[in-house]
């Protein structure tokens, strides 16, 4: 059985995995006003929501299959490489990490809870917007992606890769997503999944894929680590 967190009482906890885009950066409102703008090129409009809606978390192979079919002609699979520059640009001008994300990351290193990322994007995406966003430095040697395995999310194959790599077994593992096809993959794993909805995924999404819906990074520890909440409150009190 999938394990369930609920906000009072959080599983044995051993491993935390993070997706990257829209969770440890926020990247995903960049993608969708770029992408939405290159898909209008090539004769397909669709609002910056409705490309988010569509997109958001899915695999390579799935979005090249939906915008081939969206505009009406098989793309190449190097279709992108013509836009990559306008998307690097776009993430150097305006990514920053996600509020929280990096007290996030140093109180679970002082914990001493592992932590991990596993993307759906390629290495060299992932490389970028993290050293872009200041985090590369606290996740180097820990980054899984979809390129290490056959099938991308909704598949759950980078996360139990990532589970097996970091020697967790997957009902101890929790996985942080900001997208359906992310919460899918994470319970395909037999993972517990917390969704973060400060992104451009509704809570009502999130939560009917099976996701425990959280709307700010500066809740999560309290998820993972309840004893951090009286910690917190140990202190105020002092």
């Amino acid at each position: 059985m999938v394990p369930e967190l609920a906000p009072e009482m959080a599983p044995d906890i051993e491993l935390v995995i993070f997706d990257c885009d829209g969770v440890l950066v926020d990247s995903e409102r960049i993608s969708a006003r770029v992408g939405a703008a290159v898909l209008a090129e090539l004769g397909w409009s669709l609002t910056e929501q409705e490309y988010a809606d569509r997109f958001v978390g899915c695999s390579a192979e799935h979005f090249r299959s939906e915008v081939g079919a969206g505009i009406g002609r098989v793309l190449e699979p190097d279709w992108e490489a013509q836009f990559s520059g306008r998307y690097r640009a776009a993430f150097e001008a305006d990514l920053r990490a996600v509020p929280g994300v990096a007290e996030v990351l140093d109180e679970l290193a002082a914990r001493g809870i592992a932590f991990c990322v596993a993307s759906n994007s390629d290495h060299a995406h992932v490389e970028h917007v993290l050293s872009v966003a200041g985090l590369a430095s606290r996740v180097a040697g820990r980054v899984f992606s979809a390129e290490d395995v056959l099938a991308g999310k909704p598949a759950p194959d980078v996360f139990l890769l990532a589970a097996r790599s970091m020697g967790v077994a997957p009902e101890r593992s929790v996985v942080v997503e900001d997208s359906a096809f992310g919460v899918r993959a994470a319970r395909a794993a037999g993972m517990a999944c917390l969704g973060y909805a400060g992104g451009l995924t509704p809570a009502h999404r999130l939560a009917a894929e099976g996701a425990h819906v959280f709307h700010a990074m500066d809740e999560l520890p309290g998820l993972l680590v309840p004893t951090a909440v009286h910690d917190h409150r140990s202190e105020a009190c002092a």
